[in-house]
């Protein structure tokens, strides 16, 4: 290792630098970090850059370049042999461009006067087809507008005819609607809304009656915990046990088939009660009776 490289080294070193950080820093390959510290110029690609990648480096670990290359001008090498071969080759390149530059001049009246004859044969033919293009145009514009002329009170009976027949088609419509929704308001009018109510009441017992109804539904639902039973007028139980919010929370049963639904509700306080989808309230409250027995009967409308 060379004295120049040792003390770069150090420096390096002391700033607590790897190589391939250094490179990060002056964008100098490692191996040339390696040959510099190394002292091996020779793996450099010119003695040129062998002091300029010199100088990037003291700049990088603070050190002052000048102060270096005087120091160790012994080991640095010197860039003057290659700046005479420099100068050889620009005075050599200066010439050549002289000679080029004496044939293109030569050369360069003949190609403008070509240039400018195949200029004035294609702006000639340019006009030439443009005059032609506009006749052509002229000449449809003139065709077009003769065949709007007589075809424009033909086409204006056609939509006005059309006009007319949407505006039937629309009024057709029209009345369609209206009778159709005449028809569904008469059939809601006479298809009556399900009418349940109480008939009677005792102690915890409470007896319903349901009306105008096609199907009969029961569906009980816990808010909490409760203990049910759901039987038919005969004492047959479809359901029996608890229903838990966190659980089962809900039963339903289809008593469409049956004349009367019995219900047995331990917990009435959590638990509703719903017919056909429509919610009922307690004829006697929950915080009076908590466990309630319920009749809801069916009262099937005779058919005609």
């Amino acid at each position: 290792m060379s004295e120049l490289g040792n003390r770069l080294k150090e420096a390096r070193l002391a700033k607590g630098l790897s190589l391939e950080e250094l490179q990060e820093m002056t964008k100098i390959q490692t191996r040339y970090l390696v040959g510099i510290e190394e002292g091996n110029f020779s793996m450099m690609p010119g003695k040129f850059y062998a002091r300029a990648f010199i100088k990037q480096y003291a700049e990088a670990v603070d050190l002052p370049p000048e102060d270096l290359f005087e120091e160790y001008k012994s080991e640095i090498p010197s860039s003057g042999n290659e700046e005479i071969p420099e100068k050889l080759s620009r005075v050599t390149s200066r010439q050549t461009m002289s000679e080029g530059g004496s044939k293109v001049m030569d050369i360069l009246p003949k190609v403008l006067i070509t240039l400018l004859v195949v200029g004035v044969i294609a702006l000639a033919w340019y006009l030439i087809q443009n005059r032609g293009s506009d006749d052509s145009a002229a000449d449809t514009t003139n065709d077009q507008t003769g065949a709007k002329y007589e075809e424009s009170a033909t086409l204006k009976d056609a939509e006005n005819e059309k006009k007319t027949d949407e505006n039937a088609t629309d009024q057709k419509v029209a009345d369609t609607d209206k009778e159709q929704a005449a028809e569904e308001e008469e059939k809601e009018e006479e298809t009556p809304k399900q009418e349940i109510k109480v008939a009677k009441t005792s102690g915890s017992s409470t007896v319903y009656e349901l009306k105008n109804a096609d199907k009969f539904s029961v569906k009980l639902v816990s808010t909490g915990q409760t203990w049910v039973n759901m039987q038919n007028g005969k004492g047959y139980s479809f359901y029996q046990g608890i229903l838990d919010k966190d659980g089962e929370d809900s039963k339903t049963v289809d008593y469409s088939k049956e004349t009367e639904a019995l219900l047995v509700i331990g917990n009435s306080s959590q638990t509703d009660v719903y017919v056909n989808d429509e919610k009922i309230d307690f004829a006697v409250s929950p915080s009076d009776s908590v466990r309630q027995d319920i009749t809801i009967k069916y009262v099937k409308e005779e058919k005609e």
